[in-house]
């Protein structure tokens, strides 16, 4: 019998900007891989605030800070269903969301002031744009790189398509 728990799961790297119409649409993709895969895919989200979104920035920090209590794909999913909002409301809708989840909306409003995630949205903002990140949102499996800015058609079967790959080869 093999233990399939000592089978590292496939990373799909999926850089995202809160304030983006294309990111919403890719979440539909993102919930179908999650589903299908449960735990052997890791899904990272990696922050890539666009200078022409005013929010997304704090949006990005806002994100950690979810992670850090616990709802992080949660938190992320309903600002993105909800982008128009954050468009006209900007940083008290990151609050309110944050409230809506049950999480603490105070530590929310800290964090964005103190600034305790900026660097690790710089940081993944650097390392996008090292790998040729140039819009949101796009994917990075197993080393390549699928733009889902331009569109998302056939994205999720060709990430499908290296997951499996990537899983065949860490079996037994």
């Amino acid at each position: 019998m093999s233990d399939s728990t000592n089978a590292r799961p496939a990373v799909l790297d999926v850089w995202c900007e809160l304030q983006c119409p294309d990111c919403r649409h890719a979440l539909e993709d993102l919930r179908a891989l999650r589903e299908r895969y449960g735990d052997r895919l890791e899904l990272r989200l990696r922050h890539f605030p666009l200078e022409k979104h005013k929010h997304a920035f704090a949006a990005a920090q806002a994100a950690e800070e979810a992670t850090e209590q616990g709802q992080g794909w949660p938190f992320v999913e309903a600002v993105l269903g909800r982008v128009e909002e954050l468009d006209r409301k900007g940083e008290p809708f990151l609050l309110d969301v944050a409230r809506e989840l049950g999480l603490d909306a105070e530590e929310f409003d800290t964090a964005l002031i103190d600034g305790r995630h900026i660097l690790i949205v710089d940081a993944d903002q650097a390392e996008g744009k090292a790998i040729g990140v140039t819009g949101t949102p796009t994917y990075v499996i197993d080393g390549e790189r699928l733009d889902g800015g331009k569109s998302q058609e056939g994205l999720r079967a060709r990430i499908e398509e290296i997951a499996d790959r990537i899983l065949a080869g860490s079996g037994d």
